[in-house]
């Protein structure tokens, strides 16, 4: 029997696959309930918590939180938040 090919080069770039590669493949069905658990991650929303929309702030704002490194956008949320406890509309 032939010696497969890895699937990725040394940079982790998938490389084309081959008819012999999807012979080698199991279905997702075959695999443990706790691995396709995983492997479906959280899935989509029943009820969306936040809302979509489009805002203009100005750069030093937005820069300001985007410093602030990944999540930032929560940390904007929780800041407006914070800001309407202190205000009424």
């Amino acid at each position: 029997m032939a010696k497969r090919l890895p699937l990725t080069d040394a940079d982790g770039e998938v490389r084309e696959l081959t008819e012999d590669d999807f012979k080698h493949f199991k279905p997702f069905s075959s695999l443990p309930d706790d691995l396709q658990s995983v492997l479906r991650g959280i899935g989509k929303q029943k009820e969306p918590t936040k809302i979509s929309v489009t805002v203009r702030y100005s750069p030093e704002v937005l820069a300001y939180f985007r410093a602030t490194g990944k999540g930032w956008q929560t940390r904007m949320d929780d800041a407006l938040k914070e800001w309407l406890r202190g205000h009424t509309p």
